[in-house]
């Protein structure tokens, strides 16, 4: 695993506001600092469960999504946000867990 970023969820704007209407949430550019902090706004009707939607979460890559949640407490299922990238979340002492596989280049 390699740490992405961690998502801090806010009900207040924030600057650099980047809306996601496919996700229903905004953010802010997570590389935009040298933590990979990410501040997310869900929106009234953003079809998550409440503890992503209020509690901070970390983000981790993965070479396979499938091994990583063998055995975990799926929250979100696996699911594609954009192209290339498949992510899902878990639930690890009472905090949301990301994790993300991005699709490799064939060669």
């Amino acid at each position: 695993m390699k740490f992405h970023h961690i998502g801090i969820p806010t009900k207040d704007s924030f600057e650099e506001e980047i809306d996601l209407p496919h996700l229903k949430m905004t953010v802010s550019d997570h590389e935009s600092n040298a933590f990979g902090i990410q501040w997310q706004r869900y929106w009234e009707d953003a079809p998550y469960p409440e503890i992503v939607k209020t509690i901070p979460h970390v983000a981790f890559e993965v070479d396979n999504l499938e091994q990583a949640l063998a055995g975990e407490e799926v929250i979100i299922e696996p699911n594609s946000p954009s192209e290339g990238l498949t992510v899902a979340f878990i639930k690890v002492n009472g905090a949301p867990v990301e994790f993300m596989e991005f699709k490799k280049p064939k060669d």
